[in-house]
C-alpha cells in the first residue's frame, strides 16, 4: 500500500522518484484524487515510467506483458486490438 500525495509521506510520488515503481495505474475519481493524479502523472513522465490512466488500458498493458513473458516474442499492434481480445 502506498500513500496518495495528500495523505502523507512517503507517498506515491516519493516512491516514483526513488525508482521503487515500474508501472503506474492511475485512475482518479473526485477532486482530491484529480489533484494527486496530476502530480503522479508528472512524476511518472519525468522518470519515464509507463502509465495507464484507465482500467481498460491497464488491463491491455498487462495482457500484453503476459503474452511477451509467456511466448518470448514481441509484436506490435494497436491497443484497441488488445482490448478487443480481452473483452471477447
Amino acid at each position: 500500500m502506498i500513500y496518495k500525495v495528500n495523505e502523507g509521506r512517503p507517498n506515491v510520488v516519493d516512491r516514483i522518484k526513488n525508482l521503487d515503481i515500474d508501472f503506474v495505474i492511475n485512475t482518479p475519481l473526485g477532486k482530491v484524487t484529480w489533484d494527486d493524479a496530476y502530480w503522479i502523472r508528472q512524476a511518472a513522465t519525468r522518470y519515464r515510467l509507463p502509465i495507464a490512466t484507465t482500467l481498460s488500458a491497464a488491463k491491455a498493458a498487462i495482457v500484453g506483458l503476459l503474452h511477451v513473458k509467456e511466448n518470448k516474442e514481441l509484436s506490435v499492434k494497436p491497443i484497441q486490438e488488445f482490448y478487443k481480445e480481452v473483452n471477447d
